[in-house]
């Protein structure tokens, strides 16, 4: 059976205790020592996320956009809470395929609430690095928030290196001497770069949210219920995602390039093709049209009455034939 919630703890002086069940008890008794609440759910229905929009009073568009799913990543700000969406990435090198799942963090000044979309979430991961560092945790729902979004970026420059290092081998196999002219190449190079795609829409639109928390360039003011003091560690993040968005930005041109390169080489065997086709035909039409001209039988045709007719015009049309080879293998049509 499918569980929904999947942890649900208090947190106080940066360390784990559990709770009573009740939602509302659990936050006022977080509240009252003042620590915080976390629960981690798993692709809730709108009836099962009912009690928690309700004890921990989310807002109603950001509670339909964590029940949907399929957002891109954003901040917003609401009275009682702020709600961030992330796109954890994975890569499965052997089909060059790039899946997305979602994350949606609800903080509040007293609780955290994680909606998890899909499979690669780094969540429960997280929980667990957290809990072993009390110093961290003891920060409040910031120190989640952050722990969630540096693990999720950290996991984007894996992704990066993974594919820098497919698309090397994808480079060498356009570009060798086979690989260049085979018919699959295109589709997997055009393949590769719809992967990378995938990992954009991921990936760019979480600089506007990150710069946000970092209180850098237009967003110079805090955003509410995170710490300031937390705006270094989310400007570390932001410069990671950063070099990220750098490495997409230059896999997506690097990609192009190849395609447009191996398209090239292909027309370019294509062109020598053809030229070998019309050097062969040309050859084939010279003793074909010296045969035609004499297979007319017309009567007054002295060259046919003539003893020797038959070897000579044999070897005109193998010297016509010899001459045409050596003309078009000096030109490099053969």
């Amino acid at each position: 059976m499918r569980r929904v919630i999947v942890d649900f703890a208090i947190y106080r002086e940066g360390r784990r205790t559990e709770g009573p069940e009740d939602l509302s008890d659990a936050l006022a008794e977080a509240r009252a020592a003042g620590g915080f609440v976390w629960i981690g759910l798993y692709e809730p229905s709108e009836r099962e996320f009912d009690l928690v929009t309700e004890e921990f009073a989310l807002h109603p568009l950001a509670v339909e956009d964590a029940l949907e799913a399929h957002q891109r990543p954003k901040l917003e700000v609401y009275d009682d809470s702020l709600f961030l969406v992330l796109k954890p990435v994975m890569y499965e090198p052997r089909s060059d395929s790039v899946s997305t799942g979602e994350v949606m963090v609800f903080l509040g000044d007293a609780f955290v609430v994680t909606v998890r979309h899909g499979e690669g979430s780094p969540l429960a991961a997280v929980r667990r690095r957290l809990e072993q560092e009390p110093k961290l945790l003891v920060k409040g729902p910031t120190s989640v928030l952050y722990a969630v979004a540096d693990a999720v970026v950290d996991h984007y420059l894996d992704v990066a290196g993974e594919l820098q290092t497919d698309l090397e081998e994808l480079e060498a196999e356009v570009f060798s001497p086979d690989g260049g002219g085979s018919r699959y190449s295109a589709s997997r190079i055009y393949t590769f770069k719809r992967q990378i795609l995938e990992f954009r829409r991921a990936t760019v639109p979480l600089a506007g949210p990150l710069t946000r928390l970092a209180g850098t360039a237009a967003f110079g003011t805090t955003v509410p219920f995170v710490n300031e003091k937390a705006q270094p560690f989310f400007r570390d993040v932001s410069d990671h995602l950063a070099r990220v968005n750098e490495s997409v930005e230059a896999l997506d041109r690097l990609v192009s390039d190849v395609l447009s390169a191996h398209l090239a080489q292909m027309t370019v065997r294509q062109n020598d093709d053809v030229r070998k086709i019309s050097a062969w035909a040309a050859m084939v039409a010279v003793p074909t049209l010296i045969a035609g001209i004499y297979g007319m039988n017309f009567a007054h045709m002295p060259e046919l009455h003539w003893l020797w007719s038959y070897p000579a015009v044999i070897g005109v049309m193998v010297a016509l034939v010899v001459l045409l080879y050596r003309l078009f293998k000096r030109r490099g049509w053969m």
